[in-house]
């Protein structure tokens, strides 16, 4: 059949007009997987895992003791299971103390202890050993209430953690809503008062500070005074690390007590000395010397979960008279724990 040649231009043009909106249609680009077409609504965004919860008292007191669990609380339930003679059991209970650097006094309080009700039944060891440890260690630590600013007075020899305990008893008081000032006193050792300020700085604290070589007192005197400039509810005051055999440092350290109760009658309100439980039976010796220096309030215990030798907090409560107030369980801002003696006796003999 002959077409015309008119049918055959308007036949063309259509198809190309049908081709162009095939093109147009297909080659138009498509939304992206991530986003939704105008009008419709956008996926739901994935949810946020919610952060880890910190853990308990005695969970982390679990955590912090798992060393010295290993060695003494392991041994311990060992010695008591074995099918032994009563001082045959005590014999072993002696020598896993020792190890675990308890202390040869305190040691034999606790073995006095198990003979007073020789029961070689290891359930009934256990539990007499469990409440002499917590009667040892329990006290009623009355803090000062009422006291604005507080002042808390920091003590203790280079390398036992006292910048990082600052920063996390800082970081502490900051958690509970209270407004934190340090004094960097410690104007004997190089890099102190910048290592200080760091940690000042991610706790949230204010600081005070003189140059280095500057009298430890006249800071002392300063921050005192800024607290009070700053309505501060806790100041807390660094001092040099030292060497305790050095007379005249220690003479230093109690001028600024004297100082700071000049500048505030009653101040300074606790006096913290902080010490390394991995030293274990030479940090007593060291803490003696401080004892002689200052009107020392607590102890604050560091690095207890990096050593097996977690028994060192009973020969600090037993052998220096001194409650322990606070434990190192971490390196985080947050690991800085009150002691509480239930938790740590559960913790140390937990199978």
């Amino acid at each position: 059949m002959d077409l015309s040649p008119q049918l055959l231009i308007g036949g063309g043009a259509a198809a190309l007009t049908a081709i162009s909106i095939l093109i147009l249609v297909f080659s138009r680009p498509r939304p992206r997987a991530e986003e939704a077409p105008r009008g419709d609504a956008r996926p739901a965004a994935p949810a946020q895992t919610a952060a880890a919860p910190r853990p308990t008292v005695w969970g982390a007191f679990r955590a912090g003791l798992a060393k010295t669990r290993e060695g003494l609380g392991a041994r311990v339930q060992a010695a008591f299971g074995r099918d032994a003679s009563f001082e045959a059991k005590l014999s072993e209970l002696e020598e896993a103390l020792i190890l675990a650097d308890v202390g040869m006094p305190t040691s034999q309080q606790l073995l006095a202890a198990l003979r007073r009700s020789p029961n070689a039944d290891p359930g009934a060891m256990l539990g007499t050993l469990k409440a002499e440890v917590r009667g040892l260690l329990a006290e009623a630590v009355q803090s000062p209430s009422g006291k604005r600013p507080l002042v808390i007075v920091m003590a203790g020899v280079n390398g036992v953690g006292k910048t990082t305990s600052i920063a996390k008893l800082a970081h502490l008081y900051r958690s509970q809503g209270k407004q934190v000032l340090i004094a960097a006193a410690d104007t004997f050792r190089a890099a102190a008062i910048e290592q200080l300020e760091v940690w000042a700085n991610r706790a949230g604290a204010d600081f005070v500070k003189h140059q280095d070589g500057a009298d430890p007192s006249a800071v002392a005197f300063d921050g005192i005074k800024a607290a009070k400039a700053r309505n501060i509810d806790v100041a807390i005051i660094d001092t040099a690390g030292r060497l305790h055999v050095k007379a005249n440092l220690m003479e230093e350290l109690k001028k600024i007590v004297r100082v700071v109760a000049r500048e505030m009658p009653g101040a300074p309100h606790e006096v913290f000395l902080v010490i390394d439980a991995t030293t274990g039976q030479n940090a007593l010796s060291q803490a003696r010397q401080f004892l002689g220096a200052l009107p020392v309030t607590g102890v604050i215990l560091t690095k207890l979960d990096g050593t097996a030798k977690g028994g060192a907090v009973l020969a600090v409560r037993r052998e220096l008279g001194l409650p322990v107030r606070y434990v190192g369980l971490g390196e985080g801002l947050d690991d800085l724990r009150p002691f509480d003696a239930e938790a740590f006796t559960e913790a140390l003999f937990d199978a």
